[in-house]
């Protein structure tokens, strides 16, 4: 089967910055739905058409991976309003109450830096205003089930910083929540 709109895709790859230093392997294969928000659209674009046993070389400029770094989204909070067993690279979906209330409340924000009366929160993705280079090798790919393409995922949350609800109790979805 080749790739198209609204398909599902098992990936592996190995994710690196320009300068060659590696940021990221997925070893083994996991898979994302074509066609809705699971991946990248210069990904989706450039797996069209590809079958199983390709690979893919790519460069993308950050405003086609994870966006500029965007000041904008750092958040100075009350140190008191965390947990004390805080540590810096931790990370939240959403801001506690009396924290910020203009700040986003579908972003996860990870702790950049600790100070005795507050806490430097940033909702960018880590890998913000970076350029990256992605090696990508198709290993299976299948049609996707009606209730894959209604819902435009299958909850592989790596190229999101955006926090997805939970599914509904009784459903057999994954928690979305998380990142790769």
């Amino acid at each position: 089967m080749t790739i198209t709109e609204q398909c599902v895709v098992a990936l592996t790859w190995t994710l690196k910055d320009t300068l060659g230093e590696e940021l990221d392997v997925l070893d083994e294969p996991i898979e994302f739905f074509v066609g809705g928000s699971d991946l990248l659209a210069k990904i989706e674009e450039a797996l069209q058409g590809h079958e199983v046993g390709d690979t893919l070389d790519l460069h993308l400029e950050p405003q086609d991976a994870f966006g500029d770094y965007d000041d904008r989204l750092l958040f100075l909070e009350p140190r008191h309003l965390f947990p004390s067993e805080l540590e810096e690279g931790m990370g939240f979906e959403g801001l506690p109450a009396g924290c910020n209330p203009s700040a986003p409340q579908d972003r996860i924000y990870f702790v950049s830096d600790i100070y005795p009366e507050h806490v430097v929160l940033d909702a960018n993705h880590p890998l913000a205003g970076i350029a990256l280079r992605i090696s990508l090798k198709v290993h299976a790919v299948r049609e996707a089930e009606e209730r894959e393409v209604g819902s435009g995922s299958l909850g592989t949350g790596f190229f999101s910083m955006q926090v997805t609800p939970a599914p509904e109790v009784g459903t057999s979805d994954d928690d979305t929540s998380t990142l790769h």
